[in-house]
């Protein structure tokens, strides 16, 4: 990611689809999981937490740590979403995917050297598609 921009330039956002598969390998009662992902999907982190606060297992010590570790990666999904803004990493993995395939087509010769080349057309395609 230091690659990519400045920390002050960045924002980096934890995978909603990711977050909800930790949440749920803590198990315990739907309700209770409902609610700590309505928090979490608000982006209250503390309110969360708290809702732990009477649960002690391993589980839900991981699944704290891993909030903590995280906390500055995790938004107020509801709000990017209202924005237009994707949660999801899902789309960028899916791409990534897709180039690595049209770089792998069977007869097809790539020199190493135009391959950055190439990417930033895609990019530069792709950024014209989504304004």
């Amino acid at each position: 990611m230091a690659d990519i921009a400045t920390t002050s330039q960045r924002r980096e956002i934890l995978d909603w689809y990711h977050l909800k598969e930790n949440l749920h390998k803590v198990g315990g009662s739907n309700k209770r999981l409902q609610d700590v992902e309505t928090s979490l999907w608000r982006g209250n982190i503390d309110s969360a937490i708290a809702a732990f606060a009477d649960w002690d297992n391993p589980q839900v010590t991981n699944f704290i740590a891993y909030l903590e570790r995280h906390r500055l990666r995790i938004p107020d999904y509801q709000a990017f979403q209202t924005q237009g803004i994707t949660i999801g990493s899902g789309a960028v993995e899916s791409t990534i995917k897709q180039i690595g395939r049209r770089i792998k087509i069977s007869g097809a010769q790539w020199k190493r050297d135009n391959l950055p080349q190439v990417l930033k057309h895609r990019c530069a395609y792709l950024n014209l598609n989504l304004a």
